[in-house]
This record gives structure tokens, C-alpha cells and sequence, in this order.
């Protein structure tokens, strides 16, 4: 596999969202009679789509109303709201700060340490309105914070990493041994990131809830920049896809993949699903809600490290509310409001009543699909020349 980019050194061509579409169906289906429910841990959840673990899109109020709209929100165990009591302030000079400031500000603002307390108010807050807690921490901090969020009743946890690994090397500091903390707890754990097919069957193996696919495709995430490093989306969830059905085949067990990141609107998740992804997580879209903390603004979750920053906060707006965002009625023509609509409607355009049935439909390398015959929008910025 692969192309010749030198002498002796091959490189396998990658696709993005931007580089595919999807191929209609011989049979249509009426978008009001599809299933867009997806399973995670025994539970089934309505919306397969869900909210980034980032300070500007998820709060506790966030994730209970994405709770009660049917969907699952992350909240950050390691962001705003377990380092201080009230960040509304925080949040407010993190909002209001220049663009070359920001970076800066946003460093300054982490630094004080995570509260033990804080993280078990959280998760309570959110159980308490009868909503599935959902969190994230980097594997470093797991063991710890799995303990205090599954005592306060914390239902899914979720181990994030730039690039996660179960072979991974140090020195300085305890390894997480993710097949050992998986078996460990009761909350059903998802692991990622991961872009490679042998990566996520390594994953696998470890027993998780879900892996998560994608590296630096996020709106907020500057890694692919700074690092060199990622898979373009679609390729990375058809071989997460792969080694799904693989591990499925070899163990009878349906071990869920999550595309994380890179969609912005309504087609890009379609195309997420039809590359083979159980579900979806995305940022930026749900920052533009009214109900999201960042008011407007969005930033990466490695954007306050302190030695190499691999995010930015970015300015998206506040364009809706979330069941607007979700559910409609969309006020803008750019596929940015109603993504359960437009997920129903690519479903029934192909003859897909779930998505299982969406991964297997027909897809085309299509690099002009986005600009073929759309001179007029895109002289005039507007509709899909923005």
C-alpha cells in the first residue's frame, strides 16, 4: 500500500470529511421513521451525538440539558470547574482577552490545582438532575479521579489523551494499566485517542465502553501544527471501524468507536457514521450554543499546557440555542443548526434505518464535492462559500 514520496520511502494516502461523499441509495426512506439511537455500556442513548470535554462548551448545566435532550456532554475533571468554586469570572477574562493574549491568559488560569471536592460536586450536580454524569482525565490522573467521580456516582468515564496507547513507555512517572483499571471499576470506561487500526485492537483488548477516534481534527487543536502528527478522519474511522468488526468476529463483543473532532456541520457527521463511527463527539458546533460557558469563544483541552500548548481558543459565535443546534429549526443555510435533522435526512436519502446500516453505504473520493458548481457562493460568501 501506499505511494512512492521519495527514494525507499512510501506514504499511504489519507482522506478528510472535505475529500469523500456519500452515494444516495436505490431505496429512500422517510427521515421521520429512522433510528439514529446508538448503544454505549448496555444504555441506549437517542442522540449518537456528543458534547466535547471542554471548558467553553461543557458546564453541569450543559451536560444535564444535553442529557435531557437525549445526548451525553463530557465535562473536563482537569478544566475551570473542578479549580474553582465560581469560574464564571474565569471565564468571562478568558472570553474578553486579545487573540495574542490568550494562550498566555488561559496557562495562567489552569494553574491552580484540581479540587478533590469539586470533582465530586460535579458529578453529583449532574446525577442529581437524572442525568448519566459523563468525565474525562488524561490517564495520568485516572486512577485518582475514578475513584472520587464513581464514588460520587459518576456513570462513564472517560481516560483522553492526545495519542492513547496500552504499550506506553516512562520513566518518570506510574503507567496506567488500562485492561487493569477497566476491570477495576463499575462505570462503563471510554478510551482514546487513537488513529491507527492497531492501535484500536490493542484498545480493545483492554475491554473499554467505546475508543475514541481522531487526532489534532478539532477546531481548537493546533497538535497537528505543532506536532506533525494525525490521520485525516475518514481514514482513521474506517480502520478504527476495521478493527472493531475484527475484534467483534474474534470475541462476539461490539466494542463502539467515536469519531472525535473535524465536523462543523451536518454532512461532516453523516460522513463520520458512514466511514463507520458509532457516534460522534464534536466541540465547536455546541459552542455556539447559548447555554455553552464560553460565550462565543472555544479553546483545546492542551491548550494550558505549560511547556508546549497544542490549542487556541478560537471565536465561533453564539448562533442558537443547543435544540436549536440539535433539533432545529435551523435559522442559518450553512448545516451548522439541526444536525439530528440532517442525520436523519442523509439516513433516509440512503436507505439507512440505523446506523448500522449508514456504515455500509457507498462512498466516493470527491475532492470538488464542495465547491462543483458553487461559484456564486463562494463570490459571495455565503451558504457553502463561507
Amino acid at each position: 500500500m501506499g505511494e512512492w514520496i521519495g527514494r525507499g520511502r512510501k506514504a499511504r494516502r489519507a482522506y478528510g470529511f472535505d475529500e469523500i461523499a456519500i452515494v444516495p441509495g436505490t431505496v429512500t426512506i422517510n427521515p421521520n421513521e429512522v433510528d439514529t439511537s446508538w448503544e454505549l455500556a448496555g444504555r441506549r442513548f437517542e442522540v449518537p451525538i456528543i458534547a466535547a470535554a471542554m471548558d467553553g462548551v461543557v458546564d453541569p448545566n450543559f451536560a444535564i440539558l444535553m442529557g435531557k435532550l437525549g445526548g451525553l456532554a463530557i465535562l473536563n475533571l482537569e478544566g475551570v470547574w473542578t479549580r474553582y468554586e465560581d469560574p464564571t469570572d474565569i471565564l468571562n477574562e478568558i472570553a474578553s482577552a486579545t487573540p495574542e493574549r490568550a494562550t498566555e491568559l488561559v496557562q495562567q488560569l489552569y494553574q491552580p490545582p484540581v479540587r478533590e471536592d469539586l470533582i465530586q460536586r460535579r458529578v453529583e450536580q449532574i446525577r442529581s438532575a437524572g442525568v448519566p454524569p459523563v468525565v474525562s482525565s488524561i490517564p495520568q490522573k485516572a486512577d485518582r479521579y475514578a475513584a472520587l467521580a464513581e464514588e460520587a456516582g459518576c456513570e462513564i468515564f472517560v481516560v483522553q489523551s492526545t495519542v492513547c496507547t496500552v504499550r506506553h513507555v516512562s520513566s518518570e512517572y506510574k503507567m496506567l494499566d488500562l485492561a487493569k483499571f477497566i476491570a477495576n471499576t463499575k462505570m462503563a470506561i471510554m478510551v482514546g485517542n487513537c488513529v491507527t487500526y492497531e492501535v484500536a485492537l490493542e484498545l480493545m483488548e483492554c475491554n473499554p465502553a467505546a475508543v475514541i477516534i481522531g487526532i489534532g481534527p478539532g477546531a481548537a487543536c493546533t497538535s497537528r501544527g505543532v506536532l506533525g502528527i494525525g490521520v485525516p478522519q475518514v481514514t482513521a474511522t474506517v480502520d478504527g471501524a476495521a478493527a472493531r468488526d475484527k475484534y467483534f468476529v474474534q470475541t462476539g463483543r461490539y466494542i463502539p468507536i467515536i469519531t472525535d473532532g473535524g465536523m462543523t456541520v451536518g454532512g461532516d457527521i453523516c460522513k463520520a457514521f458512514a466511514s463507520g463511527a458509532d457516534a460522534v463527539i464534536v466541540g465547536s458546533a455546541f459552542a455556539k450554543a447559548v447555554e455553552a460557558p464560553g460565550k462565543g469563544y472555544h479553546w483545546g483541552m492542551a491548550t494550558p499546557h505549560q511547556n508546549l500548548p497544542r490549542g487556541t481558543r478560537i471565536h465561533v459565535g453564539t448562533t442558537g440555542s443547543l435544540e436549536e443546534i440539535l433539533f432545529g429549526p435551523a435559522h442559518l443555510d450553512d448545516g451548522s443548526q439541526n444536525l439530528m435533522g440532517a442525520l436523519r435526512t442523509c439516513m433516509g436519502s440512503v436507505g439507512a434505518r440505523t446506523l448500522r446500516e449508514l456504515q455500509r453505504v457507498e462512498l466516493v473520493i470527491a475532492p470538488a464535492i464542495k465547491t462543483e458548481g458553487k461559484i456564486f457562493q463562494k463570490a459571495q460568501r455565503i451558504g457553502m462559500g463561507k
